[in-house]
């Protein structure tokens, strides 16, 4: 038998299959082998069984036979899409060999993959692993900017560690950005980090290889991890495409004059000044070794503190080596 993939492991439990089928054989092949390679399983021998164990127990994917008693894969699946709880757990439909139109069924209820019986461990293994990959990516991706959220910014810090190459972190986010919801609101204000994701991108792209990366924290504030390097020509790219881009977001004359102003809670009117950008850096080399990736963020989160006691948009840079000097 060839070896599945392997199975990442998810936080302090595995993950939970919920295996839908009433044939008994079909159901303890699959648990069976799930078990084997790390994963935990719960068998339910049709839809209805499967909707009060999903309620109760909250499996990370479900694996659903098409042909089932009382409420068949097709209706369950429609189900689970229908209710916002369950709306997002993954689904892979067991299907009979060659009959397309049960895939095309499957996936139009809203099933994420298939599997055509009889499968193979390894297929079973892989299709299973993958989607659970997909749908854990798709929910840290931010619903403003696409860009992935603070796991994958981790991982990837980590991948970096693991390789053993040199790398920067950089964290970045708006000066003032208080005074833009405040003045125009939230929906003006989503426009304005819109708005950076777009630059921090076109500077990603702009500096060519090796690739960084680039992650969404959350609000305002983004992470870029790149080559040492990198830092200094993608961040300078980002903060004139940036300053360029907001200008256009102001109301003209708040523009032309170069400050908001706004009400405090006692009706006294206080300016502040547009927005700029604060960066901070932590590096990763032969000076200073970062082997987790909370302390490379956290000493970037130190730098961009600094980088907000300097007027207009600047970039610091942790250049301190391991012995603090």
């Amino acid at each position: 038998m060839p070896p599945g993939p392997e199975v990442e492991p998810a936080g302090d439990r595995p993950d939970v299959i919920l295996v839908v089928d009433d044939d008994e054989d079909i159901a303890r092949f699959v648990e069976f082998n799930l078990r084997l390679h790390g994963f935990e399983v719960l068998h339910a021998g049709d839809g209805q069984e499967a909707l009060d164990m999903i309620e109760q127990h909250k499996p990370d994917l479900a694996v659903v036979d098409l042909m089932m008693p009382r409420i068949d894969g097709l209706e369950l699946t429609r189900r689970l899409r229908a209710n916002p709880i369950t709306s997002a757990l993954p689904v892979i439909m067991l299907t009979a060999k060659g009959m397309t139109v049960d895939k095309v069924h499957g996936l139009s209820a809203g099933a994420d993959d298939y599997l055509v019986k009889p499968f193979d461990t390894a297929e079973l293994v892989a299709r299973v692993s993958s989607t659970l990959r997909r749908n854990k990516e798709f929910r840290e991706v931010s619903p403003l900017t696409g860009l992935p959220g603070n796991s994958r910014i981790r991982r990837e810090i980590s991948d970096r560690v693991r390789s053993g190459v040199d790398y920067a972190v950089g964290y970045i986010d708006i000066d003032r950005f208080k005074s833009v919801n405040d003045r125009y609101g939230f929906v003006r204000g989503d426009e304005f980090i819109s708005a950076l994701a777009r630059s921090l991108h076109r500077a990603v792209v702009a500096i060519g290889l090796p690739p960084a990366f680039l992650g969404h924290v959350g609000g305002d504030d983004f992470v870029i991890v790149c080559a040492p390097e990198q830092i200094r020509p993608l961040t300078s790219r980002a903060v004139v495409d940036f300053e360029k881009s907001a200008d256009t977001l102001y109301d003209p004359t708040d523009r032309e004059r170069g400050f908001v102003e706004l009400k405090d809670r006692r009706g006294n009117i206080r300016r502040a000044a547009l927005v700029t950008l604060s960066i901070g850096v932590s590096l990763s080399d032969a000076r200073k070794r970062f082997t987790d990736p909370l302390d490379a963020i956290a000493v970037a989160s130190e730098m961009k503190t600094v980088a907000k006691s300097q007027p207009g948009s600047y970039v610091a840079v942790d250049r301190r080596r391991a012995d603090g000097v």
